[in-house]
Parts: structure tokens; C-alpha cells; sequence
């Protein structure tokens, strides 16, 4: 699921995904401002273009029993609900996610096991 989506990350940008377009999509690395050390592989990310984003990172060292864990953020505007139930707020590109990474369709999950 990680090796394919990452491999897809190149030809996503200009595509939708949840209404919005995808602006960037790339391998996450950070370089310290102190000492430009740089760190690799830190997730998968897709940048919208409104602000929102979509990280996907493996937690777990393995193949077997490794953790997926996506991170949504949703760009709303000052003026928007701010007061909308996450899930609701979410749920369109919780569902883009899920068809372009087949989450279901590989884990066979249909649900998170942890929402936070």
C-alpha cells in the first residue's frame, strides 16, 4: 500500500482529490535548522491546494504488523464552521484517501482503529 502509493505521488499533482486540487505530493524530509542535519522518509504527503493535507506514514519496523497512520488537516476559513464534528469535516477526504490509497481494498479494514 506505502510503496505503491509513494510511487504514485509524481503524477498526482494537478489531480482532484476531496473537491480540491492537488498542488504538491512528495516524500517528506526535514533538514534541522541547527545543524542541517536531514531526515528522510518521514511520510508520505499530498498538499492541497487550499491548505488542507494529507500525511501517510508507517509506524513499525516490520512489514507484518506495521501501523498506518493518516493525518487530515482541513483548510476552513475563519469564516466556515469551526464547530463542525471532525468526522464530518473530514469525511470527503477521508473517503479520497481510502480510494486512492485502497486502504480498504488491501487491509481489508473498513474503519481506524484509533481516531484522535
Amino acid at each position: 500500500l506505502y510503496d505503491r502509493l509513494e510511487s504514485m505521488l509524481p503524477s498526482l499533482v494537478g489531480q482532484s482529490f476531496a473537491g480540491r486540487n492537488i498542488s504538491a505530493a512528495d516524500n517528506f524530509s526535514y533538514t534541522d535548522p541547527i545543524d542541517q542535519s536531514v531526515t528522510k522518509g518521514q511520510g508520505l504527503r499530498i498538499l492541497l491546494d487550499d491548505g488542507s493535507r494529507v500525511v501517510v506514514r508507517l509506524s513499525g519496523t516490520g512489514t507484518k504488523g506495521a501501523t498506518i497512520r493518516v493525518y487530515l488537516e482541513s483548510y476552513v476559513p475563519s469564516s466556515g464552521d469551526l464547530n463542525q464534528d471532525p468526522q464530518v469535516a473530514l469525511a470527503e477526504m477521508i473517503s479520497a484517501i481510502n480510494d486512492l490509497a485502497e486502504i480498504k481494498q488491501r487491509t481489508g479494514m473498513d474503519q481506524p482503529t484509533v481516531i484522535t
